[in-house]
């Protein structure tokens, strides 16, 4: 069982070879580079007894810790491709925090990718995640705006549905909204999970999970332009609001 008053660290994810959009983990967004964000959010929680950018550039190294974290490291390059699987950076992290004694109780991802999640928001799903017996990990949900139920899976000139379920005479693809089941859909906003999931299960979600609801602009995530010049509009028009940050600006050439 855990340890009363456990400790957690953040693990910020910054590669710097992103396809979408390039180095968009250091791309500005209202004034500051876009992970800075999420720096400032989890400095700001008060939560976390380190907040760490796993990242394989020196560049994004110095403007981490121009905000307020720590490099302690930098991540190899095989650690940081495109299809590396986040269990690897989290045991890269883990295993070297711990070479330097600094073993935390648990761990949190939180993604650059998701700039609009607030310091309330990772103070409430720790909170949250502490109340539970039981659980390996927490993930951050939303409810699909576009339901599974109406999905199908196409092969040549026939498709059928991808969930068939629901009475012959009413299948669910045949439904409406209202008559289907909640159905969840993850997002990038935060995963929290005890440290052994990682270093003893090799994973980082475990086999319990719990969901954090995330609620209004919490759970937006920035992956390609479009996502960028929504989230620009509305920060710009005041459906969302970026976490505040204290520091000036890092002076970027991009």
């Amino acid at each position: 069982m855990p340890k009363d008053n456990p400790t957690i660290v953040a693990l910020i994810p910054a590669r710097s070879g992103s396809k979408r959009v390039p180095h968009k983990n250091i791309r500005p967004l209202g004034g500051h580079p876009l992970m800075a964000y999420s720096i400032s959010a989890a400095v700001n929680s008060g939560v976390f007894s380190e907040v760490l950018v796993s990242t394989d550039s020196e560049e994004y190294a110095d403007i981490a810790r121009h905000y307020g974290a720590s490099v302690p490291f930098l991540r190899p390059n095989k650690y940081a491709e495109s299809f590396s699987p986040d269990i690897e950076f989290v045991e890269h992290a883990l295993d070297n925090l711990k070479d330097q004694s600094r073993e935390y109780d648990a761990f949190s991802i939180l993604r650059p990718t998701s700039p609009l999640r607030k310091a309330e928001t990772i103070q409430r799903a720790w909170n949250e995640f502490l109340a539970q017996e039981g659980v390996d990990s927490l993930r951050a949900v939303e409810l699909c705006h576009e339901h599974p139920c109406k999905m199908w899976v196409v092969r040549g000139e026939r498709m059928m549905p991808l969930i068939p379920f629901g009475p012959a005479e009413q299948p669910w693809h045949s439904s409406q909204y209202p008559t289907l089941p909640e159905v969840y859909v993850q997002n990038a906003s935060l995963e929290i999970a005890w440290s052994t999931v990682a270093t003893a299960g090799h994973t980082i979600a475990g086999n319990v999970l719990m969901p954090f609801i995330t609620r209004d602009d919490e759970g937006l995530d920035v992956n390609n332009e479009y996502d960028w010049m929504l989230v620009e509009k509305m920060v710009e028009v005041g459906e969302a609001s970026l976490p505040p940050i204290s520091q000036t600006p890092y002076p970027l050439d991009n």
